[in-house]
């Protein structure tokens, strides 16, 4: 793991894509680490925050896919979500409907939310939306904590 993590430092902006992706989806990354680090090589933020906001988000478009195609035997044994976490999920999406995309930066939370968005069949346009704005606070959050370093 930490090979790739340097590997997705190494490779800048791109790589800060990659992890937030990553960590977007349903696989067990943390995008944190690859941002603090290359915040504290010299990446401006503003270009962090754009690449790590956009692969993040396209991270969960990823998840919202796979939620889309209805199997929930394939979501439990490919994506590792248990059968009461999607429950879980779909609760918050029956509640809340997209605007329930904004949990979708907390961790392990997020991603059985959006698979469960894309599962119940929320509007994607709105889901995107929410799921946007809850990581670009997010990451906005952690840049500034680390200017304030």
């Amino acid at each position: 793991m930490d090979a790739l993590i340097q590997l997705l430092i190494d490779y800048g902006s791109f790589g800060m894509f990659v992890a937030a992706f990553l960590a977007g989806s349903f696989f067990p990354f943390s995008s944190e680490v690859v941002m603090t680090a290359l915040f504290f090589a010299g990446t401006p933020a503003a270009e962090l925050l754009v690449w790590g906001t956009l692969g993040n988000v396209l991270g969960s478009l990823f998840n919202y896919g796979v939620g889309s195609l209805g199997r929930e035997e394939w979501i439990t044994r490919y994506c590792k979500v248990s059968p009461e976490k999607l429950e879980r999920g779909r609760n918050y999406v029956r509640r809340y409907g997209p605007l329930a995309g904004l949990l979708g930066w907390v961790p392990l939370l997020g991603s059985v939310v959006t698979v469960a968005l894309g599962f119940m069949r929320a509007n994607i346009y709105l889901s995107m939306l929410y799921i946007a704005i809850g990581k670009f606070v997010r990451y906005w959050l952690l840049l500034y904590a680390l200017q304030q370093v």
